[in-house]
């Protein structure tokens, strides 16, 4: 089949913009909008106030994690997240908190909002291993279940419990954002 001058113009055209508009669809619409899923990890220092001790009283959590999250196959960008909580029972011996809220910001620009609203702990050999279940409700990802899980080791020694408490805890995250 032999094309004129304009004619293999308009199929060039047309196959520079086929090819430019794949290239250029964001990762969560690439599949005709249907959401597609993420997977982000790092590290998340947490710090509580007031410290936690041995007795059981309402705190503040506050999180700021670093993320590297894979928003599509073979596609990896920073992110920080931004966790807020109030527990009204945290103590060195147990974290509890079913209400907690995260933004996070990715480095293409775009963010997302997550709501946890459940939430376990577990404390193995001076490790806190927290995991949070909730959705988004904002932004990439919206309407998807978000899964939280972090194994924070104290930054001070836990014999501070007993005295002046802890005061925050570092450790790894991961975050999954899943239809």
């Amino acid at each position: 089949m032999v094309f004129g001058g304009r004619g293999a113009a308009v199929a060039l055209t047309s196959l520079a913009l086929a090819v430019s508009t794949a290239a250029w669809t964001p990762a969560g619409h690439a599949d005709g909008g249907r959401q597609r899923g993420l997977v982000c990890t790092g590290e998340s220092d947490s710090l509580y106030d007031p410290p936690l001790t041995l007795s059981a009283r309402e705190t503040s959590v506050h999180t700021e994690a670093r993320y590297a999250c894979t928003v599509a196959p073979g596609r990896t960008v920073p992110a920080t997240g931004v966790l807020d909580a109030v527990t009204a029972d945290a103590s060195c011996i147990t974290l509890t908190s079913t209400h907690a809220t995260e933004t996070v910001r990715y480095g293409d620009g775009h963010r997302s909002v997550i709501l946890y609203d459940q939430g376990t702990t577990t404390r193995v050999v001076g490790a806190l291993n927290v995991i949070l279940s909730g959705r988004v409700t904002q932004g990439r990802g919206q309407g998807l279940s978000a899964r939280r899980s972090v194994a924070a080791r104290p930054g001070q020694l836990p014999t501070e419990c007993l005295s002046s408490g802890l005061r925050g805890s570092t450790g790894g995250a991961q975050l999954e954002i899943q239809p």
